[in-house]
């Protein structure tokens, strides 16, 4: 690969005219810049430097190079303003990994802010587990994520992750409105109701069978799926119960009875991202814009 320095040089001698007159723009030495060419002409193996009287002449070898030495110098410093920019205007791509109620709740108004302010960024959001999600950007899968901690319930913890909260929600008993089950108020109450849930070995899923047995019974989950709108669905149908966070209901009113919980448990939804990348402008746009999409939700 050609040396982007000793083409620098190549292409100065061009617009200069003599080594005396690159080295001193460049302040170097006539002999190392006449050594640094030399070296060019061994890489390239062809001559760029003809001998005319006191001063040398380019081979038309030596114009095809200084040509593209342009081309090249030309991008990398375009390169250059693109990275100052980007240190105060946010740039480049941000791939989000976000749970489902959250990519309902907060991520449409935050993606439309983003666009709208941050035109030059490019930010993709793939619905995850926070539980794999949070391993996945620890591993550079994902640059951020959004993700939620149960009652509990601890998110696992990787040290080169970050964590800043975004908001809580309430966790509450969801019932028909209307049918033999609509008139229950109480956890205890559904003892002997069938539930919707999250499937085993998630936190949601977890969360709401602890609560079930401190209320002294073992919940008959007789539905699973991780789509919490089919949850929704099917408590409105009168087929379930379950237990279900407030960010479902943000900006419409529940289809379903709503009953708060022994101890008003709520669910902590957080982002993280990698410390190294935490304080780049495109992470700190899309945390800004989460952050103003919370605060128009209250």
């Amino acid at each position: 690969m050609l040396d982007v320095r000793r083409l620098r040089l190549l292409r100065e001698l061009a617009l200069r005219g003599t080594l005396g007159d690159v080295a001193a723009a460049l302040h170097q030495s006539p002999s190392s810049v006449s050594q640094q060419l030399s070296l060019l002409e061994r890489e390239v193996g062809v001559p760029l430097l003809i001998k005319a009287g006191r001063r040398v002449r380019l081979t038309p070898q030596a114009e095809i190079l200084v040509e593209h030495a342009a081309a090249v110098l030309e991008r990398l410093e375009l390169a250059e303003s693109d990275l100052a920019a980007s240190l105060e205007e946010a740039a480049g791509s941000v791939r989000i990994a976000v749970f489902q109620s959250a990519a309902l709740a907060f991520m449409p108004e935050a993606l439309d802010a983003l666009a709208q302010d941050h035109p030059r960024l490019r930010v993709s959001m793939t619905q995850r587990e926070p539980e794999s999600a949070l391993h996945d950007t620890w591993a550079r899968d994902f640059d951020l994520v959004i993700a939620e901690q149960y009652p509990g319930h601890a998110a696992p913890h990787h040290p080169e992750l970050d964590r800043v909260e975004l908001t809580r929600d309430a966790i509450r008993l969801a019932v028909p409105r209307v049918g033999p089950w609509a008139g229950l108020r109480r956890i205890e109450d559904a003892a002997d109701v069938p539930w919707v849930m999250e499937p085993r070995g998630v936190a949601s899923r977890h969360h709401a069978e602890q609560a079930c047995r401190v209320a002294g019974f073992e919940p008959d989950v007789r539905y699973e799926t991780a789509d919490l709108q089919a949850h929704v669905r099917l408590v409105e149908n009168g087929n379930a119960v379950a237990l279900l966070p407030d960010l479902l209901w943000l900006r419409h009113e529940p289809p379903v009875a709503l009953h708060p919980l022994p101890g008003d448990p709520q669910r902590t939804v957080f982002t993280a991202a990698r410390r190294g990348s935490a304080a780049s402008p495109g992470l700190r746009a899309c945390r800004d814009a989460l952050e103003r999409a919370v605060a128009h939700s209250r």
